[in-house]
């Protein structure tokens, strides 16, 4: 069985600069046949970033996140950012909204994260690989 990867937006902006180790990593994604998937806070920051640059930045961004299957953020997702959240902040390790739910989302698919922030070592439950 393979295993399933959510593309965290620091991925995907490293990757659209071309950053060697996000290509890199993305090249090694594609010969394993891994498949890739993003959620709906990481596509929505990717993007906001895109439309504010404009011109062949937001195309190519436009082409790669429409590319990607987004994970929803069902009810479920609702209730595992609000617990997450929850422990995170009495542990004094809150996560902004975009993160929390991005992390939310990803544990609730049973998926691990792709990324390099560091923020998400402390969600518990989630599985993070980095680049």
């Amino acid at each position: 069985m393979l295993e399933l990867v959510s593309l965290d937006s620091s991925f995907l902006i490293d990757l659209l600069s071309g950053e060697p180790s996000a290509v890199t990593k993305a090249a090694d994604l594609d010969r394993r046949g891994e498949p890739k998937r993003i959620t709906p806070a990481a596509a929505a920051e990717v993007l906001a970033g895109a439309y504010y640059v404009g011109g062949a930045y937001l195309d190519r961004t436009r082409t790669l996140i429409d590319a990607l299957p987004l994970l929803p953020f069902d009810r479920a997702g609702c209730h595992e950012a609000a617990r997450l959240g929850a422990e995170l902040a009495r542990r004094g390790h809150p996560l902004g909204k975009a993160d929390l739910y991005v992390a939310a989302v990803t544990v609730r698919h049973g998926e691990r994260l792709l990324t390099r922030d560091r923020a998400f070592s402390a969600v518990p439950g989630l599985i993070v690989e980095s680049y």
